[in-house]
């Protein structure tokens, strides 16, 4: 009997001493980051030990740190509860990645208040707390936009996807794809061109250079923007040749490349300080490539938001005369934070004969762009993000291609009615009163005729996509 305590005593020691070698290899890997490795062996120990808040605190971040915040964000918080410092940190990360920032802000500054305490340094927190109050300002400014379109192309040729008209100028990769991607605009007239280019300590800053005779001038930074950010890039000028949009990372970034927008100074020569243009345009992602088709009203940016190594996400939208944005105070929390993020762009959709008439200035600047490339191409008709027709040969179904057919004949109908309206219009505008009263009947049942088969083409686009997807 003696024996077999002693074998079992040995066993348990073997046991704890192997355990606790685990524990310290686990913490090891954690401490040089490879959280991948550290994670099973903290997922089986808090297992074991349920309540124990550091096991459940490695354990979260591990998850955190590889991607599985939601798995690890219930283990941050019991940890929280528990008072471990650097458990207030984790949670505050993930609430800010949700966009839920006074849960964030709350987090961090208990995770302050400890450091202060054992009387750590604090900079790095001060910084992200700086970038916690950005977010949670610029999520009671949500632009109201409606998105009509989403597609998810490879970063490398992300441009292709922009299909701006001729009167908007021309967007060109400078460097064949590569990672390391670089943007020069040039304006429609064909005389400035705008680019990103290395400075003398290797940053990306904004220059311009002016068309002479057979060559550009040589580039000049662009004054009162490249001071306070790093990494300018993917510049875009309206067309009223005065107000600038670029990508920069920097303090004023929430992560990554934010989109920003100045105007000219043109008394001083020189651009005004740039402001954020905040949500759903930018993200803790990289949010760049703000384009802006001011003759057909559309416009284009590009996220890697939620996207998988090596794609990007280009959005299409209508944009605003001026800047509206949600009511903070009476939309749902849970609907305000999906229309910063964009998770669903049909919440956006509020105006379905406003899409439907965007949806065909798409179609329409697609069919120039593409028509030019290939004399072959009939129309453009976006069944989803990986599927476009050109042709009635592209159809699978025979119906959708009966019913498409038709929708042309509709589309048809509805441009005549449209420059018909016009021209009414145009007429009442410069005629006397009682023209006007002749008149008003004749308009509004036309314009009642054109929103009835824009309804109806909509409907229909709907409907063959649907029959071409099953």
């Amino acid at each position: 009997m003696d024996i077999k305590i002693k074998l079992t005593a040995i066993a348990l020691m073997f046991t704890a001493s192997a355990g606790a070698q685990t524990l310290s290899q686990a913490q090891r890997w954690f401490t040089q980051g490879e959280f991948e490795k550290a994670k099973p062996v903290f997922k089986k120990l808090v297992k074991q030990s349920p309540s124990n808040a550091s096991y459940n605190f490695w354990y979260g971040a591990c998850c955190y740190e590889t991607g599985e915040m939601m798995e690890g964000l219930p283990y941050l918080e019991k940890s929280a509860a528990r008072k471990v410092i650097n458990a207030y940190l984790y949670v505050s990360k993930a609430y800010y990645d949700m966009y839920r920032y006074d849960d964030a802000i709350e987090n961090l500054e208990q995770h302050i208040y400890w450091l202060k305490q054992k009387k750590r340094d604090t900079t790095e927190a001060e910084e992200l707390m700086g970038k916690y109050r950005k977010g949670a300002r610029l999520i009671r400014g949500v632009e109201n936009i409606t998105v009509i379109d989403s597609f998810v192309v490879d970063k490398r040729s992300f441009l292709d996807a922009y299909k701006l008209g001729e009167q908007s100028g021309n967007l060109q990769m400078t460097n064949n794809g590569n990672e390391d991607v670089s943007i020069e605009f040039v304006n429609e007239m064909g005389d400035k061109k705008l680019l990103s280019a290395n400075d003398e300590n290797g940053n990306k800053k904004l220059y311009a250079s002016v068309k002479l005779i057979d060559s550009w001038s040589k580039p000049q930074r662009l004054k009162g923007i490249n001071d306070d950010m790093t990494d300018l890039n993917f510049p875009f000028l309206d067309s009223d040749g005065t107000t600038l949009y670029f990508a920069a990372k920097g303090e004023e970034s929430l992560g990554g490349y934010d989109i920003f927008i100045t105007r000219a100074d043109s008394e001083e020569n020189s651009y005004f300080r740039p402001d954020n243009m905040g949500y759903p345009f930018n993200s803790a992602f990289n949010d760049y490539m703000y384009a802006i088709d001011d003759y057909n009203n559309l416009g284009w940016f590009a996220s890697d938001r939620y996207q998988p190594e090596g794609k990007v996400c280009v959005y299409v939208f209508i944009p605003n005369e001026s800047k509206t944005t949600y009511d903070y105070d009476t939309v749902e929390p849970g609907k305000m934070i999906s229309l910063a993020r964009l998770d669903n762009i049909a919440l956006t959709q509020t105006d379905r004969n406003e899409v439907a008439r965007a949806k065909q200035r798409l179609a329409k600047v697609t069919y120039a762009k593409t028509g030019k490339k290939n004399k072959k191409t009939e129309f453009t008709f976006i069944v989803n993000d990986n599927r476009t027709y050109t042709s009635l040969n592209d159809f699978r179904k025979p119906e959708a291609k009966k019913m498409f057919q038709e929708m042309r004949k509709m589309q048809s109908d509805l441009e005549t009615l449209e420059n018909e309206l016009d021209k009414l219009r145009e007429k009442y505008s410069k005629s006397n009163k009682a023209v006007r009263e002749s008149m008003t009947p004749g308009i509004l049942d036309k314009e009642k005729r054109v929103n009835g088969l824009r309804t109806e083409i909509g409907k229909m686009e709907t409907k063959i996509r649907n029959m071409e997807l099953k």
